[in-house]
């Protein structure tokens, strides 16, 4: 019997990483704003950032907990926050919320996480194998509205 050894190449040790940077800004405090590098994380929900970044973006005119479940399964709160504005580099700004979570340093950098919720109001989506982050043509309607053709 033989066995088939593939070579791994560059991009495929890094397929399914995507990071981008990402400025987010107090609507309505807009002298306060915080720009960092996101990991996209199509599994994640909102934006989320560390805890420990709260006060940097000011106060905020709703503010709302909410409890997740993390990968590791543990139950985690967060505390929701808005509204602010978010700018994904290279795309067209987006007016939203943030999740703040009590977040452990990696590398000794916080690693926040841009969620599917946030690319959906871009019209964005995840380009695991090229590593990008691609323009939606269109929004598709059809899910909202309960047609299926």
């Amino acid at each position: 019997m033989r066995t088939l050894r593939l070579r791994q190449t560059r991009w495929l040790s890094r397929m399914g990483r995507i990071v981008t940077h990402v400025t987010i800004v107090n609507a309505l405090d807009p002298a306060h704003e915080i720009s960092c590098e996101a990991l996209v994380d199509t599994g994640a929900w909102g934006l989320m950032l560390p805890r420990a970044w709260k006060e940097r973006l000011g106060a905020f005119q709703m503010t709302r907990t909410v409890e997740m479940v993390a990968a590791d399964q543990r139950v985690v709160s967060g505390e929701v926050c808005g509204p602010v504005t978010i700018q994904i580099e290279g795309w067209e700004p987006v007016s939203s919320e943030v999740t703040f979570v009590d977040m452990e340093l990696e590398g000794g950098r916080y690693r926040p996480l841009l969620g599917y919720t946030v690319l959906e109001q871009a019209g964005l989506a995840a380009d695991p194998v090229g590593g990008r982050l691609l323009k939606i043509p269109h929004m598709d309607l059809r899910a909202a509205s309960g047609s299926t053709g």
